[in-house]
């Protein structure tokens, strides 16, 4: 009974992910899901990209956390749209699921299209990596200062991804951080996923990502 009950529920949440999809496709959104563990630096690489971002491209987000609006408020200083998920509403503290993003998108204001839509996932390295959501890509954050294992530690958030971002590179002098291993322990779980290296503090990297999100774009306002 209770393995139905579990599938059950994850058909009703790929169910609502395809709604989103189509809704995203209609409107011709890029919609890009950003999962990490806490502290990795997810906020401050939105908080760069909507710097890097404003005057040429319209953005929205939708904010997960549990309970506060800090990191919403952090991204709002940078004149874009920011809908907060409060997860402990929901009954769920750990992930968004397809519903609670579906509910979300549908309150920003549709006044002002926007092309790229974030979606800040809760913290973790476990639960959001289950549930879909509906969005084009799944992009994984990790920091240099939690370790190379965590990729096998977690192979569900990293096989499910589609772009690692490797944060906080600008402290690899001060770290005994191995890339080449962390490299290894990826493509062990997932060959195809692509790597950028960055730095939310210095900007080292961000051309190629957000190339990578003007690449996503394109490919989504054609026809």
């Amino acid at each position: 009974m209770e393995v139905k009950v579990l599938q059950d529920i994850m058909k009703a949440n790929d169910s609502l992910a395809e709604e989103n999809a189509s809704l995203f496709k209609a409107r011709r959104i890029f919609a890009v899901n950003m999962m990490s563990s806490p502290g990795s630096g997810k906020t401050t690489i939105l908080e760069r990209t909507l710097s890097l971002l404003a005057g040429t491209t319209k953005v929205a987000v939708i904010e997960g956390d549990v309970k506060t609006t800090l990191d919403a408020e952090r991204l709002a200083k940078y004149q874009v749209p920011v809908v907060q998920i409060h997860t402990e509403l929901f009954g769920s503290t750990c992930h968004l699921d397809a519903n609670m993003v579906m509910r979300a998108f549908r309150s920003l204001p549709g006044d002002e299209p926007f092309r790229l839509l974030f979606v800040e996932n809760v913290g973790n390295l476990v639960c959001p990596a289950g549930f879909k959501l509906g969005t084009d890509r799944n992009v994984v954050v990790l920091s240099v200062t939690e370790g190379e294992d965590k990729p096998l530690k977690y192979p569900a958030m990293f096989r499910n991804s589609d772009l690692l971002l490797i944060n906080k590179v600008d402290l690899l002098p001060h770290l005994e951080f191995s890339m080449d291993a962390l490299f290894a322990a990826v493509k062990e779980i997932n060959a195809a996923i692509k790597i950028i290296t960055l730095s939310a503090k210095t900007g080292e990297g961000f051309d190629g990502w957000t190339a990578w999100l003007a690449e996503g774009m394109s490919a989504k306002s054609l026809p």
